[in-house]
């Protein structure tokens, strides 16, 4: 059955998820920021800043007005940065409110909101009233908008309070090369979905610097362990990171060179300037700011993350990444397991 879906923001995610949902036999509209990239969709079916080489099916529409990539959408998924994702459902709000349409929002968004500490999915339900829509799913899990395109089995989370809503999610993006589960642990998926990053510059860094397989997966590991202290403490299930959208993604975020987050890890390991990477990257590295937000969160919450503030040290405090290191490995033994 056909749904008709609104994907608002044509970066490299947006735009692979937009074409694999019209591929799957949907009415999509694609939400471009840019005018010009909005006219590129359309005209050339192509989005070559973002995703170089890559042809959009013909029957994908884009748009820069808002209110008509939205109007009579059933599902509306937010794939902007964290930091645009309260203007964004600030814009929409009065244009739901105007024609009364009801749609599942959803959020492929990974980050948490600077200030606020708000997850995504509490800035939705912040902005847009339930009235307004019908339920809030979370999309997460360990995925590359590149390997998406070439059609490489993924397998991702729809979490959800509202059960029938992520399953109606799970149905729309189905198809044989990409799989939803579901998960009632909203908590968990999004704290999993933001932390990841800050831990995937670390590991990029680390192979900037020289350092092996050893280092690598030291890292993960008890990145992963910290990652879980925080989201248990804010109310996440523990299991929840032991699953796609916990060490899931926290693996191909780590490891892949398709990730931003690791690439701006990496140039750093090579000594290049955070303001340097970040100007010649071309799009949002959201660990960045992320690991501001978990630092101020952790010390809020009393949480140990010793990974975590070594990278935040590093990036807003100009710490020397390899005196970081050191400081790291030096910390008092302790048992691997704490209460």
């Amino acid at each position: 059955m056909s749904t008709k879906v609104a994907v608002l923001g044509a970066g490299s995610w947006g735009t692979v998820v937009a074409n694999m949902l019209v591929e799957n036999g949907h009415d999509v509209t694609s939400w471009a920021y840019l005018d010009k990239d909005a006219r590129e969709i359309n005209d050339q079916h192509t989005n070559e800043h973002y995703m170089p080489g890559f042809r959009l099916n013909a029957n994908l529409e884009a748009t820069s007005d808002l209110a008509a990539a939205v109007e009579g959408a059933e599902l509306i998924l937010f794939v902007v940065p964290t930091n645009v994702v309260r203007s964004t459902a600030q814009q929409l709000l009065p244009i739901l409110q105007a024609t009364g349409n009801k749609p599942i929002l959803g959020s492929l968004a990974k980050g948490l909101e600077k200030g606020s500490y708000m997850r995504i999915s509490q800035v939705l339900d912040d902005v847009i009233p339930a009235e307004n829509r019908q339920a809030v799913v979370v999309v997460s899990g360990p995925s590359h908008a590149e390997d998406v395109a070439t059609k490489d089995l993924t397998a991702l989370t729809a979490a959800s309070t509202d059960l029938a809503a992520a399953q109606r999610v799970q149905a729309i993006f189905a198809n044989d090369y990409f799989r939803l589960y579901t998960n009632a642990d909203v908590i968990g998926v999004e704290m999993g979905a933001a932390l990841k990053n800050v831990i995937a510059i670390g590991a990029g860094a680390a192979v900037g610097l020289g350092y092996g397989a050893n280092t690598k997966a030291a890292l993960i590991t008890r990145g992963l362990a910290e990652i879980s202290r925080l989201g248990v403490k804010m109310g996440a299930d523990a299991q929840t990171f032991i699953g796609l959208s916990g060490v899931g993604d926290l693996i191909v975020t780590a490891t892949s060179e398709h990730s931003r987050n690791w690439r701006a890890g990496n140039q750093l390991g090579h000594g290049e300037r955070l303001q340097d990477v970040l100007d010649n990257m071309g799009q949002v590295v959201e660990g960045v700011s992320t690991a501001k937000v978990a630092h101020e969160l952790a010390a809020k919450e009393h949480v140990d993350m010793p990974i975590t503030e070594a990278i935040y040290s590093v990036l807003y405090e100009d710490q020397p990444i390899t005196n970081v290191i050191k400081g790291l490995m030096a910390r008092d033994a302790k048992p691997e397991f704490e209460e």
